[in-house]
């Protein structure tokens, strides 16, 4: 099956992109003449219950081993994109079959069940059945509360970011670093937060509501599952970490909100923009990706795609976390420049972290060294195809990119690739998606007072 990319990325010859999987495997089944229907629902504990509906070829189909590797990408997809811990599977009972068995017995498919578990607290579970529940949507209006005296802060893994608002507008803010992934202790992470906090409310006559951004899944407040603490154990964790935030909120006597930093950063576009179906998509430590729908709703999807598939090929980089091959985070990220700086012949000592080569490549390509320009250059190939995937899952009309990765010259060869791509590739997406940077002040400032905008005060 041909899947290659018209425009390949120069450090990345094998890379294979999902988006052109799909639609080769769609062009098969077509031409089949006897395509099978397949349905999947995913059911969230809050009532939310995603439809997604494709074609699989019949088992009698020269090519029908493929109907597992496109079944089980697409399902991956969906439960890092929407979530939810219970799975309705109508389709071919093999097929089925075979897709309970990789979350039972294959390592990369155990931990995105347990992963899922822990999110929602419930067992993850596939339910073979034709009987499919009715879709239903939970988007929630979230934030764009302006008024009053604000806290606003943002938790990511090499800094920490904190901002006094008033009535909306900034009066102070501060950027702390820290080293929060691999520290045992929850106190190293209470304590750095308290600090933030203390020092954005010297700049305020008082302090009304706090709201909160950081990588990682929250529910109710509580984190069930975030990277930040992923040195804490599973025991310190639920009796220090789940209940930390709420915490906070009861010590300072005043409403607190704490969401995923990438819905908080697709909110701060949509307010800053004025536009809504916008993903958000910071390219940082990791991957954070957040959702506003076209009402201008946060969706109730996980959107953690840094664990959602772009690339398809047997050879992509492995994910350090969930040990799959081809997830996001490899390739939007601090972990795809240190990964790409070999091939691209820039040799830099191993006990350098990420953020100090990705300051290392910044300064080369600061230099026009054409070596880093290759890494930006690829990166921005992968942002092209991978929108194009995103964009079969989302409706999506405005990509908004952040993170360290994207600033300086860099960032703009990131972009001038991934529209190339898009124009080359896919003509219709190019006309449809409008990509936005945002300014310094909006960088500085906006993921900070979207944040404060989260909880509403009563007054």
């Amino acid at each position: 099956m041909d899947f290659s990319p018209v425009v390949t990325p120069p450090l990345d010859l094998v890379f294979r992109p999902a988006v052109l999987w799909n639609r080769a495997f769609s062009r098969i089944v077509a031409e089949s003449g006897n395509p099978v229907p397949v349905r999947f629902a995913l059911e969230q504990t809050d009532g939310l219950v995603l439809h997604q509906e494709t074609e699989v070829l019949p088992a009698e189909h020269p090519s029908s081993l493929l109907n597992f590797r496109f079944a089980e990408r697409l399902l991956k997809f969906l439960l890092w994109s929407a979530g939810g811990p219970r799975v309705y599977f109508d389709g071919p009972p093999e097929l089925g079959e075979a897709l309970c068995k990789h979350f039972e017995d294959t390592t990369t498919g155990r931990f995105d069940a347990a992963f899922i578990a822990r999110v929602y607290e419930k067992p993850f579970e596939v339910i073979l059945t034709s009987d499919l529940p009715a879709e239903r949507s939970s988007a929630k209006a979230l934030g764009r509360h302006l008024e009053g005296n604000r806290i606003g802060f943002d938790l990511g893994g090499s800094d920490r970011k904190v901002a006094a608002v008033v009535d909306g507008e900034v009066v102070f803010s501060e950027e702390t670093s820290w080293n929060p992934y691999h520290q045992e202790d929850p106190n190293y992470h209470r304590k750095g937060i308290a600090e933030s906090l203390r020092k954005a409310a010297d700049h305020l006559p008082k302090v009304e509501a706090i709201g909160g951004s950081s990588a990682g899944v929250y529910v109710d407040n509580q984190p069930r599952v975030a990277s930040l603490f992923r040195g804490v154990s599973v025991e310190l964790f639920d009796s220090a970490v789940k209940p930390m935030f709420r915490s906070f909120g009861k010590e300072w006597g005043v409403p607190l909100e704490v969401i995923n930093d990438g819905d908080v950063t697709a909110l701060a576009g949509s307010m800053s923009l004025g536009e809504n179906a916008i993903l958000g998509l910071a390219m940082g430590t990791s991957e954070a990706t957040g959702y506003v729908n076209a009402e201008g709703k946060v969706s109730g999807w996980l959107n953690e795609l840094a664990f959602a598939p772009i690339d398809y090929a047997e050879q992509a980089p492995v994910d350090e976390w969930s040990g799959d091959r081809g997830c996001g985070a490899q390739y939007f990220s601090q972990q795809a420049v240190g990964r790409l700086l070999p091939p691209a012949g820039i040799d830099l000592p191993d006990d350098l972290s990420l953020p100090e080569k990705l300051v290392e490549t910044q300064n080369l390509m600061a230099r026009a060294d054409p070596r880093a320009r290759k890494v930006y250059e690829t990166i921005g190939v992968y942002l092209g195809y991978g929108a194009a995937h995103y964009a079969d899952f989302y409706d999506l009309r405005n990509l908004l990119l952040l993170g360290r990765v994207t600033s300086g010259e860099g960032g703009q060869i990131i972009l001038e690739q991934a529209k190339k791509v898009l124009k080359v590739e896919f003509p219709a997406l190019a006309e449809k998606i409008a990509f936005h940077v945002p300014d310094e002040k909006d960088k500085r400032h906006g993921q900070a007072i979207a944040a404060a905008s989260l909880p509403s005060i009563e007054r």
